[in-house]
């Protein structure tokens, strides 16, 4: 009876232990199916590939060429378990006259930020239709007239206009999020994953290929082609507008953005009427600039703290010659003026500031006594007409229907972008990127690649002098440097703005495209 009762007793101990972890167990599950549901409730939706089609017609050199603008998104996906991450907005037009002909090349576009979308080369360069905006000036509010683009290089390459995800209409899609793809190499994956799938699917494999991005787009763009071209998709040209190319140039206590930044002073304190008995030419003057800049002036530099008193006063007033700054001024900057220092000083007697995107632009501040310019006079003078003109265009003519607003810029973006790149030959991620070597080694991996560098001489967010430096220490071989080329504009960042040199830089790749394309 005693071995009975244990028995029954352990038994009844046992269900009343095992009672709570029961009650834990269906606990657990119970929160596993709620953070499950909050998972879901997180994922984005997938949307399908779609496509807007309309019709188009430009006259370009006095032929009319017939097009087809296909607005549409393309879905790329996560390397480890083939799932869609990111949905990427795309405009193509492609010539009707050669559709389908092998031979007709095709150009992808993309501006920078990072943050941007592609709207500013879409809307203002090159494109079959263009936002007609005043140049050196600000833009009158609206309405805007979008006109068909003369200098459109629709008539030499079928294009695509692409926006970087986080911007436009692209975005993250299923499990993922934004600062899955806002990083220098992150960005360089989705953009070669989203120009693979593009050229898979309109089966555009054997065309010419060629690359064109502006301002932080050329970053992407230097090291994009090295990334592609090693997936097995070669590239005939590259056009880098407007460059930047050497983060780490830009490190304090270094000289060599000051060294970069003094031919744009000199080309803008000319344009200004800055220059004591300013010369006839600017280029000339120009070119004098860059001999003192990498001479004198890099010298004087490097003497740091040890330059004695009559040393900095000579230099003082050579510095001032070129930039149209007191030597004053200059040696109380310790002869290094930062370029937004430069924007407030030049025109501080007239109570005008000068742009940072384009030095021909002029804003006015509340009072002329700050250090800094309060707003940049060449983004204020064109954003509006840009944003608006587009998403009109996009609606009206595009017919492509949206729940959601097209985002021109995403400052989050550049806030939380991670700017670590493994550069090629390096054991460890650069913090500061660099991709002239990126760029480099592409050319020496296809030696028929070619790339055009197209600079504004008034532009101080990417100065053309610095992008000489980058672009002639890449250690090109010297059979590889003929197919290196480089551009000038009397205009700033966005040279399209000046439409006298949006036709020279028509023409010049006019010129470029069929060089590239001869072998």
């Amino acid at each position: 009876m005693r071995l009975v009762w244990i028995e029954s007793l352990m038994f009844s101990l046992l269900i009343v232990t095992a009672a709570p972890a029961f009650a834990a167990d269906e606990g657990k599950d119970a929160d596993a199916a709620q953070d499950k549901d909050a998972k879901k409730k997180d994922e984005k939706p997938i949307p399908p590939e779609k496509t807007s089609v309309s019709q188009g017609s430009v006259d370009v050199g006095g032929h009319a060429v017939h097009y087809t603008a296909t607005a549409g998104n393309v879905l790329i996906r996560e390397d480890k378990e083939d799932k869609p991450e990111a949905s990427v907005f795309y405009v193509a037009y492609t010539a009707d006259g050669d559709k389908g002909a092998a031979s007709r090349p095709i150009t992808f576009f993309y501006n920078g930020g990072p943050g941007s979308s592609s709207v500013w080369l879409h809307m203002g360069s090159l494109a079959p239709v263009r936002v007609e905006s005043a140049s050196a000036s600000a833009t009158a509010p609206p309405p805007y007239r979008l006109v068909p683009n003369t200098y459109s290089l629709i008539d030499k390459s079928d294009l695509v206009f692409i926006d970087a995800v986080g911007t436009g209409y692209s975005t993250p899609v299923g499990k993922a999020k934004g600062k899955d793809f806002w990083g220098v190499d992150q960005d360089l994956h989705a953009f070669a994953k989203a120009i693979t799938r593009y050229v898979t699917i309109n089966q555009r494999w054997n065309s010419p290929k060629f690359l064109f991005g502006e301002s932080y787009g050329t970053t992407r763009s230097a090291a994009l082609v090295d990334m592609l071209q090693g997936q097995g998709m070669a590239f005939n040209g590259v056009v880098l507008l407007s460059s930047i190319l050497n983060y780490a140039a830009n490190s304090p206590g270094l000289d060599q953005n000051y060294i970069g930044s003094l031919p744009t002073f000199a080309a803008i304190a000319w344009y200004h009427d800055k220059v004591p008995n300013k010369p006839a030419s600017m280029d000339a003057f120009v070119n004098e600039a860059r001999a003192f800049a990498t001479g004198e002036y890099a010298s004087a530099l490097a003497k740091g703290q040890s330059m004695t008193p009559a040393e900095e006063d000579a230099i003082a007033v050579k510095l001032g010659r070129f930039t149209g700054l007191s030597p004053q001024y200059l040696k109380e900057a310790n002869l290094r003026v930062t370029q937004s220092r430069y924007r407030k000083e030049l025109l501080r007697d007239e109570r005008r500031t000068v742009g940072r995107y384009d030095a021909r632009y002029e804003g006015i501040d509340l009072d002329a006594a700050g250090e800094n310019p309060e707003y940049d006079a060449s983004d204020t003078a064109i954003a509006g007409a840009f944003t608006a003109a587009f998403n009109n265009y996009v609606e009206s003519t595009l017919k492509w229907q949206s729940d959601v607003p097209y985002k021109t810029t995403t400052f989050d973006i550049i806030r939380e972008w991670d700017w670590k790149h493994e550069q090629p030959g390096s054991r460890f991620p650069q913090r500061q990127p660099y991709v002239a070597g990126d760029l480099a080694r592409a050319m020496r991996e296809n030696p028929k690649l070619h790339v055009l560098s197209a600079n504004g001489y008034f532009d101080l967010a990417t100065p053309f002098f610095a992008t000489e430096s980058d672009l002639g220490h890449m250690q090109l071989d010297p059979s590889l440097r003929g197919n290196l080329q480089f551009a000038y504009y009397p205009s700033g960042h966005m040279v399209y703005l000046n439409v006298d040199a949006l036709a020279r830089f028509k023409a010049d790749l006019a010129a470029f495209y069929d060089h590239a394309q001869s072998g």
